[in-house]
């Protein structure tokens, strides 16, 4: 078994865990997992944008008000402040770094609106901001001497005093993480990784749903690693759905339309050609998020219809193919022009907005592990997210879990005592029609009863249902040799649970968790 030991693991290869390499890199040994290949991550597929403030007359006190409004009361206003108030310098980082953003004739950045937020302050690059990011960072961190990065490994657990043969529960003191178990199906082997630091990075579940505008390997592995390792996760239950998913049944992930398109003047209209939103927020097509995927959702529940539209044929023309060439290009593929024909659109499950608890320097609960990005739970969003503020919360909270980890490598030393991974006793499954297939079922449960819209009947059955496939799984789990797809399924159940548990304890509608059961906010 394959050993190695490094100053600063990550774990995931988008926003969060490259800006963060780029900050250790010149202090020690970095080392990044990837489950895909490293380009493989939901930063890659960001449409919109970053928001920050640039110019007047936008202001740090407006950003913050529309964010702590969006939360719908749960932000925790400290983080949501210094959150916004460093938004001006990460942006000079990714600039610093190579990301380049679109420009007016005055060289100016041209900003655009999202639902939620007051002023123009979304930074893109066309409607392709992402992978204008990724590839940036990408680019670097692959020049930099310091950092290796194993592209098709799992992480199957983080290392703690569990694997010492202490008994480690959420009351356990002192939880230490000293690295991770990964599976490199290069080379078949199980490998052990010590680590003085871990950054968790691992992006969103949104798998765990049937319809998702994320892409296949966002299954929550992160937060459920560290469920299982004891460490605290929080605010699971506010999922939320992308309002406006490209109507597609066949299509796997469901391809987005940005919410920079209503911000541009779509309109959202039923499959008579009405518009509705003003029946829902006075704010209409350009309200948060929570509130149009509620909407649309109610619209399709009274009609029987499937998709709503949304509106584009009023705006001009060029305007809308410059600002919009990826999605106008996506959709002509399928026959429609969005500049002559309005498109079909659908909510879809899009973004955590809980997840693994941190501290303001996005330090967990468990010593020396860190978490950032979508994968953590840190104040910034309360029970809705703000369009555009998880990218910047990404380059935030990296940023200081590097301030934090370059001082920690200097007093912490290996847990060498760690054994490698024992695999006696397991066989080679040869039945993985029982693991694609529980996919399936847990996707359904999920879609069915733990969506947009949920009642305390449907989350019981929901937890009824789950709890037998989970003991289904760990048995299999238990006697199998590892592939990626048990792990995966593995880590969705948890996710599963922890978002019907948390959906369950909340007794109340507030933000993304709307119950027929408490229809107002306390």
């Amino acid at each position: 078994m394959a050993r190695r030991k490094v100053d600063f693991l990550i774990i995931g290869s988008g926003i969060a865990g490259l800006s963060y390499a780029l900050k250790v890199a010149d202090f020690g040994k970095v080392c990044i997992i990837t489950k895909g290949k490293a380009e493989e991550t939901n930063t890659r597929l960001a449409q919109g944008g970053i928001a920050a403030v640039m110019y007047s007359p936008d202001s740090y006190e407006k950003h913050i008000a529309d964010t702590l409004i969006a939360g719908d009361g749960l932000c925790n206003e400290k983080v949501v402040r210094f959150t916004i108030k460093e938004s001006t310098e990460r942006i000079k980082d990714l600039v610093a770094w190579g990301a380049e953003f679109d420009k007016t004739t005055t060289g100016k950045y041209d900003l655009a609106k999202e639902g939620g937020h007051s002023e123009f302050r979304v930074i893109h690059h066309k409607d392709n901001t992402g992978k204008e990011i990724e590839s940036a960072l990408l680019d670097r961190v692959i020049a930099h001497p310091n950092i290796e990065i194993v592209e098709n490994a799992f992480v199957i657990d983080l290392l703690t005093q569990h694997h010492l043969g202490v008994i480690v529960n959420k009351k356990t003191p002192d939880v230490n993480c000293f690295g991770a178990y990964i599976f490199n199906e290069v080379s078949n082997e199980i490998e052990t990784i010590l680590a003085k630091t871990t950054l968790m990075a691992t992006g969103g579940a949104g798998n765990v749903y049937n319809t998702t505008t994320n892409p296949p390997i966002a299954t929550g592995d992160g937060i459920a690693m560290v469920h299982r390792a004891k460490g605290m996760i929080e605010n699971m239950e506010f999922i939320q759905f992308h309002p406006t998913s490209l109507y597609n049944p066949s299509e796997k992930p469901s391809y987005l339309i940005s919410e920079a398109v209503r911000g541009f003047g779509g309109i959202l209209k039923n499959q008579k050609g009405e518009e509705f939103m003003q029946k829902y927020d006075r704010r209409k097509s350009l309200a948060p998020r929570d509130i149009v995927a509620r909407a649309i959702d109610n619209e399709m529940k009274i009609s029987g219809d499937e998709f709503v539209y949304l509106d584009c044929r009023h705006l001009e023309k060029n305007d809308l193919i410059n600002h919009f060439p990826n999605i106008y290009a996506k959709c002509f593929s399928l026959g429609i022009d969005i500049s002559k024909d309005m498109i079909p659109v659908v909510p879809a499950a899009h973004y955590v907005c809980g997840g693994i608890k941190v501290d303001e320097h996005a330090r967990t609960s468990i010593h020396h592990l860190y978490a950032s990005g979508e994968c953590s739970s840190t104040g910034l969003h309360g029970a809705n997210r703000l369009a555009s503020n998880s990218l910047l919360e990404a380059l935030v909270f990296s940023h200081r879990a590097s301030i934090d980890a370059i001082n920690a490598i200097k007093t912490t030393d290996y847990c060498n005592e760690i054994p490698d991974w024992d695999a006696e006793g397991m066989v080679l499954n040869e039945e993985m029609i029982l693991i694609t297939q529980t996919i399936k079922e847990l996707q359904s449960i999920m879609s069915s009863y733990v969506g947009i819209v949920r009642s305390n009947l449907r989350l019981k059955r929901a937890m009824d249902r789950l709890q037998i496939i989970h003991k289904e799984t760990e048995e299999l789990y238990d006697k199998s040799l590892l592939n990626f797809k048990i792990c995966e399924l593995r880590n969705l159940i948890a996710v599963a649970y922890l978002i019907i548990k948390m959906a369950t304890q909340r007794k109340e509608s507030r933000g993304l968790h709307f119950s027929i059961n408490y229809p107002k906010n306390k």
